[in-house]
C-alpha cells in the first residue's frame, strides 16, 4: 500500500507517517510539507491513499485533491484537518473521509480500511519482499514466518539472484560459508529445502519456487521487491535506499555496495 501525507507542519507529517507505519507492516508512506513537491512525486509514482491537510499556504488541500484526481483518478483522499468548517467545501472532490486532528491510530486505520474496501479492485502483487534493511517476505500483507532461519536465508539468497538458477553446492557455500559440501551437508541442505517448500505451501505460494535439474530458482515476476524496483530505475526506490540491504547476511554486502554506488551517482546528476 502506497500512502502520501501532505501537511505544511513537519511534525504533523512525521506523526502521520509514524501512525501509518505502526498500522501496516508493509506500507510505503511518503511525506511532504510542500504541495508542489508532493504533486511532482505523485505524477511519477504509485499511490493508493493521500492524507491531506486542508489549510496550507501554497495550495489548500481541496485544490490539491482535485489535482491528484487529475493525475491518479483512483486515489483515495482522506482529509486530516483541525477545522470543521472546511467539511462542506471538501465534498466537491468526493473524499473518502474527513478526520479532525488530533487523529488517533485506530481512527485512521478504520477510515483507511473502509475507504479501501469500497475502492475498485485492481490486480495487485500477491507477494512482496522487503530487502532494504533486513529481509522479510509478505503474502497479502501478512509477514511470512519461516520455521528455519536457514530456510529464510535461502529464500533471501534466491530473491537476491533475481531468477537465476543456483546449484545446491552454491547455496551450501553461501549458507554455510564455504564449508565442505559432503554427504551430511547435502542431507542437511535437503532438510532446509523441504522446510522452505513447506512454508511456501502453507502460505499458498509454493509455485514461487522452481526445482530444476541443475538447481533452484524463484520466479521474480511474481514478487514486488524494493531491490527489483531499484534496478529497474524506479526513482523512489533509488531515493529510499539508505545503504542497508539484507543486513543480516554477510553475502549481501557486494549488492549493498553496488546499489549505494548507483544511488550516489544518481544523486550527483
Amino acid at each position: 500500500m502506497y500512502i502520501v501525507c501532505v501537511d505544511d507542519e513537519p511534525l504533523a507529517v512525521e506523526d502521520t507517517l509514524a501512525m501509518c507505519r505502526s498500522i501496516y507492516s508493509d506500507v510505503y508512506a511518503k511525506g511532504f510539507c510542500k504541495v508542489d513537491d508532493a504533486l511532482e512525486w505523485i505524477s511519477s509514482n504509485p499511490i493508493d491513499i493521500a492524507l491531506l491537510d486542508i489549510d496550507m499556504p501554497d495550495m489548500n488541500g481541496i485544490t490539491m485533491a482535485a489535482r491528484i484526481r487529475e493525475l491518479k483518478p483512483d486515489t483515495v483522499i482522506l482529509f486530516l484537518t483541525a477545522y470543521k468548517e472546511f467539511a462542506y467545501d471538501s465534498f466537491s472532490v468526493h473524499p473518502s473521509g474527513y478526520l479532525l486532528k488530533p487523529v488517533m491510530p485506530q481512527m485512521l486505520k478504520s477510515e483507511i480500511e473502509y475507504a479501501m474496501s469500497s475502492r475498485p479492485k485492481k490486480d495487485i502483487q500477491l507477494i512482496k519482499a522487503r530487502t532494504f534493511g533486513n529481509f522479510d517476505l509478505f503474502v497479502k500483507g501478512k509477514q511470512v514466518t519461516f520455521k528455519r532461519s536457514k530456510a529464510k536465508e535461502m529464500m533471501a539468497f534466491l530473491i537476491d539472484r533475481r531468477g537465476m538458477s543456483v546449484t545446491r553446492a552454491e547455496i551450501s557455500a553461501v549458507l554455510f560459508e564455504d564449508s565442505l559440501y559432503d554427504h551430511s551437508r547435502q542431507k542437511y541442505l535437503d532438510a532446509i529445502i523441504r522446510s522452505l517448500r513447506d512454508t511456501l505451501r502453507e502460505y499458498g505460494i509454493d509455485d514461487l519456487l522452481q526445482m530444476e535439474r541443475t538447481g533452484l530458482r524463484i520466479i521474480p515476476e511474481k514478487i514486488e521487491c524494493d531491490m527489483y524496483r531499484f534496478y529497474r530505475g524506479d526513482s523512489e526506490a533509488i531515493r529510499s535506499y539508505r545503504g542497508e540491504y539484507m543486513e543480516s547476511y554477510s553475502w549481501a554486502s557486494l549488492i549493498e555496495a553496488d546499489m549505494l554506488s548507483i544511488r550516489n551517482k544518481r544523486s550527483q546528476q
